[in-house]
């Protein structure tokens, strides 16, 4: 009997050591899979093909977006392992701007020349278009870095003929709303803010818009699910993410920005925020008045309910991920104090409080 368990003792031994071998050669055998496919991520795609490709960055961009773009364009083999090596490597600081790079570069050289903002050099002109411009600041900046004159630009930017061009081939983004009468500029919130170089100094002013909308279609594109989700339009994506922009002081502050203006349109109230009361009066103001607020126009959104017509300015990433993934908070109200720090409440009696302690500190 003592031999018996003795034996029995033994063989239960050598199944674990087998079990414990095999285990250890395929946690190995893992490793090794990983390490090698790490390593070939890593390596440039094609380290013979100098062939420049062209990747437009815009302002805002996260490394997911960058990675994505990457991936898209053939220069890296994977977005995860570039993600992660930016990382590791702890790079920051990445510039928007048109890129030219080519497959046979290694992911160190990428990241060099996403942190010097360095992009393609050969080009006749550029121009930066900065997050929270509206149409007609665009139109401004378009005409001071060409020979088109500001009239000509804000002309074609309201051209029917032109706009049903660009309709035809970005119809998921310019759709029928754009038409609304109520609507000051169909075109304005649709010029993406990024910096675009441009190859001729002759580039026609239709290729110059176009360029402009192009990156907002992709955009469009990557959260079309989400927009369904919402039950939001296209143009009230745009809109709500221009409301966001002009309100935000700092980025930590738009997710609940967000989620104060979803509230307010869930229990009927409205939105009663200033930057489209400036809008309505065509002024760049520091400070809203009380007669201001009576503005006749629909973009008031004082005296009337629901989003305004349409956007009010372009918006970044930063304010477009908050229009679609607003906070999940109780807040109705915000105020920003001098110091650019926002305060929220949940009720009008707490709003008035923050506000008369403000106004009483600043005297």
């Amino acid at each position: 009997m003592l031999l018996n368990k003795q034996s029995e003792a033994k063989t239960i031994r050598k199944i674990v050591f087998r079990v414990l071998l095999a285990a250890v050669i395929l946690l190995v055998l893992a490793a090794g899979a990983i390490y090698v496919y790490i390593q070939q991520g890593l390596k440039p795609v094609d380290s013979a093909n100098d062939k420049p490709v062209k990747v437009s960055i815009p302002i805002g961009s996260s490394v997911g977006n960058i990675a994505h773009k990457f991936k898209e364009a053939g220069l890296i083999r994977d977005e995860k392992i570039f993600k992660y090596y930016v990382k590791f490597k702890n790079a920051s600081g990445f510039r928007a701007g048109e890129y030219i790079l080519n497959k046979s570069m290694t992911m160190d050289d990428m990241i060099t020349l996403l942190e010097s903002g360095k992009a393609s050099q050969n080009f006749a002109f550029q121009i930066t278009v900065p997050e929270g411009q509206q149409l007609s600041q665009i139109a401004k900046l378009i005409a001071k870095n060409t020979n088109y004159n500001e009239q000509t630009v804000m002309k074609k930017l309201q051209d029917k003929t032109f706009i049903n061009q660009l309709r035809k081939k970005y119809p998921e983004t310019l759709k029928k709303d754009i038409d609304n009468k109520k609507i000051k500029y169909p075109l304005e919130g649709y010029l993406y803010p990024a910096t675009y170089p441009f190859d001729k100094k002759d580039t026609s002013l239709e290729k110059i818009i176009e360029t402009m909308i192009e990156p907002t279609d992709e955009v469009v594109r990557q959260y079309s699910s989400q927009i369904s989700q919402k039950k939001l339009t296209v143009h009230q994506f745009l809109t709500m993410a221009s409301l966001i922009e002009e309100e935000a002081t700092q980025k930590v502050d738009r997710g609940k920005i967000s989620s104060v203006f979803y509230n307010r349109l869930e229990k009927k109230m409205p939105l009663q925020t200033d930057p489209t009361v400036l809008y309505a009066l065509g002024a760049h103001k520091s400070k809203v008045f009380l007669k201001d607020l009576k503005v006749k126009s629909p973009y008031n959104t004082y005296t009337n309910k629901g989003l305004p017509p349409g956007p009010i300015s372009n918006a970044g990433t930063t304010s477009l991920d908050a229009a679609i993934n607003p906070e999940k908070t109780d807040y109705l109200y915000f105020l920003a104090a001098k110091d650019g720090k926002v305060i929220f409440t949940k009720t009008l009696k707490d709003h008035n409080k923050v506000k008369e302690k403000l106004i009483t500190n600043q005297k």
